[in-house]
C-alpha cells in the first residue's frame, strides 16, 4: 500500500533541510561544473538533473514520496505551458530561418551600415521595447534571439556579448513592464498601487540600463571574422524579398501587447509566419511535412522545429520535479517563516539587508521569480513595515532581486534558453555560447545587483519611496 504525506504535511528528508535541498545544490554544483567547461548544450545538463533526481531519492525518508512530489512538480500547469511555447516557438523559429528572413535582415542592416557594437546596442532596444510591452522575457528571448542571433558574424558583433544583450533586454522588461508577472506580484504583495511601483523602479533599473548599454557597446565589437564566419558571411547576402516575414513575429507581439497567453501569441506568429511563407513562395508545403518513403518517417520544418526545442523541453521537466519536491518539503515556507535578526531589524538598512537576503534564498532554491516572491512576500511587507521601509521600497527590492540570479547563473530557465536560442546561428556560421557566458555578458542584471547593493547601503531612493507613498495616500 502506498504511502502518502499527511495534508500539510511536509516532505521528510535525511538529514532534514540539508537533506531536502541538497537535490538542488547538486544541480547547482553540476550545471556551474558545466559552465565552466564550456559546454554550450542544455542537453548536457539531463546527466546532471537525472542524478539530483537520485539524490532526492536516496535522502528522502520515503522513496515513492519524493518521486510522487517530483511528479506532481513536473506536472504543474506552468510546466506544461513552458513546454507548449518551447514547441512552438521551435517550429516558429525554424519556418522564419528557411524562409530567408535572416538574409533580408542582413540585407537591411548592411543598407543602414551597423556593425559591431552597434548592433549590439540595436540587438538591447529592440529586447528592451519588446519586452516591456509585452512584460515576458522568456517570449522575448524565444522571438527576437532566432532572429538576431544568426547575424551576429556578418555584422562583426561579439556572439557572446549579442545573446547578453538580448537577455538584459528581456530581463529589463520584466523587471520594468507593468505587465509583467513581477512586477505584479511584487507590488499587490506589498499592496502597492502599479502605477507607483513602475514610476519609482526606474529610479534604479535606469541607471543600470544605461551602464548596461554602454558596457555591451563597448565590448559588443568581434574580433576579425574567421573563415567560416566569412564563408557565411557570403552565404548570408540576401535581399529584401523576405522581410514581409516580419509581420509573423509582430502578430505574435501584438497578440502579447493585448494581454494575450504566450502559447495563443506564439501559435499566432506561426500561422502567419506559415500563411506568409506559403503566400510569398519562400517554402512549400512538402517543405513544411512530408513523408520519406525511404526512411518512413515524417520530415519537414515543423519536426525540426519542435525536435530543435527537444532540449530545453526536457530540462525544464526534470529541473521543475527537483524544485516541487523541494518545495514540499517545505524549504522556502520555513525560511520565509524563520525568525532572525533582519525580521527584527530596528533600522530600515537591516531590514532591507534581510529582504535582500531572503529574497534572494528563495529564488535560489525555487528557481522561479514569482514563486519566490509569492513565497516571501508576507514576511517581506511585515518586516518592512516595523522597519519603516516604504511599500514601494519593498516591491523594488523584491522585484529588482528575482530579475538578478535567474538571469546570470547557468542553471536557470532563462539563461538555459538563452544558450538554448544560440543553436540558431549555427548553420549561418555562428558558434553556440554556454548558459554561462550568456549569463556573465547580461550587463543590465549586474548593474542591477550592484544598484541594488548601493541603494540599501547608502540609502538611495529610501526617502524618496517614503515621500512616495505619503503622496499616495
Amino acid at each position: 500500500m502506498e504511502h502518502h504525506p499527511k495534508p500539510g504535511q511536509p516532505l521528510a528528508f535525511r538529514l532534514g533541510l540539508v537533506g531536502a535541498a541538497l537535490p538542488i545544490l547538486v544541480f547547482a554544483a553540476g550545471a556551474a561544473g558545466l559552465g565552466f567547461s564550456g559546454a554550450p548544450d542544455e542537453r548536457g545538463l539531463w546527466p546532471v538533473l537525472v542524478v539530483a533526481l537520485g539524490a532526492g531519492l536516496l535522502l528522502a525518508r520515503r522513496a515513492s514520496d519524493y518521486s510522487a512530489a517530483a511528479l506532481r512538480g513536473m506536472s504543474r500547469p506552468i510546466v506544461m505551458l513552458m513546454v507548449a511555447a518551447w514547441l512552438l516557438a521551435g517550429i516558429f523559429s525554424a519556418v522564419l530561418r528557411e524562409s530567408g528572413l535572416v538574409h533580408s535582415l542582413v540585407w537591411a542592416g548592411a543598407e543602414l551600415g551597423v556593425s559591431g557594437g552597434g548592433f549590439v546596442l540595436l540587438a538591447l532596444v529592440i529586447a528592451v521595447l519588446f519586452a516591456t510591452a509585452t512584460g515576458t522575457s522568456l517570449g522575448t528571448i524565444l522571438i527576437c534571439a532566432p532572429l538576431l542571433y544568426p547575424a551576429a558574424g556578418v555584422f562583426g558583433a561579439s556572439p557572446v556579448a549579442l545573446i547578453g544583450a538580448i537577455l538584459a533586454g528581456a530581463t529589463f522588461g520584466d523587471n520594468v513592464s507593468p505587465v509583467s508577472d513581477t512586477t505584479i506580484a511584487s507590488a499587490t504583495t506589498q499592496d502597492a498601487p502599479m502605477g507607483g511601483v513602475v514610476r519609482s523602479r526606474l529610479r534604479y533599473a535606469l541607471p543600470a540600463a544605461l551602464a548596461a548599454a554602454l558596457i555591451l557597446t563597448l565590448v559588443g565589437g568581434a574580433e576579425a571574422p574567421s573563415a567560416a564566419e566569412l564563408a557565411a558571411g557570403a552565404m548570408l547576402g540576401g535581399d529584401p524579398s523576405a522581410l514581409p516575414m516580419l509581420l509573423a513575429p509582430v502578430a505574435a507581439f501584438l497578440m502579447l501587447w493585448r494581454g494575450r497567453g504566450l502559447v495563443e501569441s506564439l501559435f499566432a506568429g506561426v500561422a502567419v509566419a506559415v500563411a506568409l511563407a506559403l503566400t510569398l513562395g519562400l517554402v512549400t508545403p512538402a517543405g513544411l511535412l512530408h513523408i520519406d518513403a525511404g526512411s518512413f518517417q515524417a520530415r519537414g520544418l515543423i519536426l525540426d522545429g519542435m525536435e530543435g526545442a527537444v532540449g530545453i523541453v526536457i530540462f525544464t521537466i526534470l529541473l521543475m520535479g527537483i524544485v516541487g519536491a523541494a518545495q514540499e518539503a517545505g524549504i522556502v515556507d520555513r525560511l520565509a517563516g524563520a525568525r532572525g535578526p533582519w525580521r527584527a531589524a530596528p533600522t530600515a538598512r537591516g531590514a532591507e539587508l534581510g529582504i535582500f537576503a531572503v529574497t534572494s534564498a528563495a529564488v535560489m532554491l525555487t528557481t522561479h521569480s514569482v514563486m519566490a516572491i509569492l513565497a516571501v512576500g508576507d514576511v517581506v511587507r511585515d518586516s518592512g513595515r516595523r522597519a519603516g521601509v516604504g511599500r514601494f521600497r519593498r516591491a523594488n527590492l523584491l522585484d529588482m532581486t528575482v530579475c538578478t540570479y535567474p538571469f546570470l547563473l547557468p542553471f536557470f530557465i532563462p539563461t538555459v534558453l538563452a544558450a538554448s536560442a544560440t543553436a540558431s546561428g549555427e548553420a549561418f556560421g555562428v558558434p553556440r555560447v554556454s548558459a554561462l557566458e550568456a549569463g556573465l555578458a547580461n550587463a543590465y542584471s549586474w548593474a542591477l545587483l550592484v544598484v541594488i547593493l548601493v541603494a540599501i547601503i547608502t540609502g538611495l531612493g529610501r526617502s524618496e519611496d517614503r515621500r512616495s507613498v505619503r503622496g499616495s495616500k
